[in-house]
């Protein structure tokens, strides 16, 4: 009967310890937001329904960690003992502050010239230090930040950037900050309309046949309406899916919670209007 009452005892106790913790962090989720921020790219057409997301258990998490970047996950035993595991913070590698996570989202062939629309993702630099770098290996990969004169402006902010290479020819048409504090839904679209030229000196002249954009992760069709009144709609596929293909396709991209698109127009078409359709 003792020890059974001892039993008892403890997991009461036990019980007690975990409801302690469960109202701390409860208090802790209450006093943390996560923002918004602005969107940077120059885009034509759509919209974008800013919510803002609650992330109770992260918040939680990070005000555990406060300044050490370390989190300790405390577990009751017995009553008398606390195990405490140490998470290590990722490291900038595999944040992809270096080095971005690139995307093909379509490629194929227009007046016997390859031409293909990649999206490389960077990951934000947490400190000056980490700018620094970043800075010089995104000027080594022939892009340009799109909000940063110095490195140190970089700090905290992850972004993307859309380049489209013609034969042996590449360049940079879109670039973004990557928002993390709210997501794209519904019908929300951001696109923008360019020609399929090599350089930009090519362009004068030229039709904006190229339509390039985003949408939220679950829009499973968007039709491309040309100035001839006929249009192209770009179907929901998976990420494997085959890149060299004749039909444009909206397809997940590695580290972007939105979904990306591309349509092309014929010879002599011109983008008119986008829109989410499905």
């Amino acid at each position: 009967m003792s020890a059974e009452r001892e039993t008892n005892q403890n997991m009461a106790q036990g019980d007690t310890a975990h409801s302690d913790i469960t109202f701390l962090l409860a208090d802790a989720a209450d006093g943390v937001e996560i923002g918004i921020a602005p969107y940077q790219a120059v885009v034509r057409g759509g919209r974008r329904r800013r919510a803002r997301r609650w992330a109770v258990a992260s918040a939680a998490a990070l005000v555990i960690a406060g300044s050490t970047g370390t989190l300790a996950l405390a577990g009751i035993d017995n009553g008398d003992k606390v195990n405490q595991v140490a998470v290590r913070p990722p490291s900038p590698e595999e944040r992809h502050v270096y080095e971005p996570q690139r995307t093909t989202v379509a490629m194929g062939t227009d007046r016997g010239r390859e031409w293909r629309v990649t999206i490389d993702i960077w990951g934000a630099p947490r400190n000056e230090e980490e700018a620094v770098r970043q800075f010089g290996a995104i000027i080594d990969y022939g892009e340009w930040p799109p909000y940063a004169r110095i490195p140190k402006n970089l700090v905290g902010k992850g972004f993307f950037s859309v380049s489209l290479s013609v034969g042996d020819a590449r360049r940079p048409v879109m670039q973004g900050e990557i928002d993390r504090a709210y997501g794209m839904s519904g019908t929300d679209l951001e696109s923008a309309a360019i020609p399929l030229e090599a350089k930009t000196s090519d362009q004068a002249g030229a039709l904006n046949r190229l339509v390039i954009g985003r949408v939220a992760a679950r829009a499973r069709t968007v039709t491309c309406t040309w100035d001839d009144g006929t249009t192209s709609v770009a179907h929901k596929v998976p990420a494997n899916y085959a890149a060299n293909n004749k039909v444009p396709v909206i397809r997940p991209v590695a580290g972007s919670e939105a979904a990306w698109f591309v349509c092309l127009g014929k010879e002599g078409q011109e983008s008119k209007s986008v829109r989410v359709t499905g």
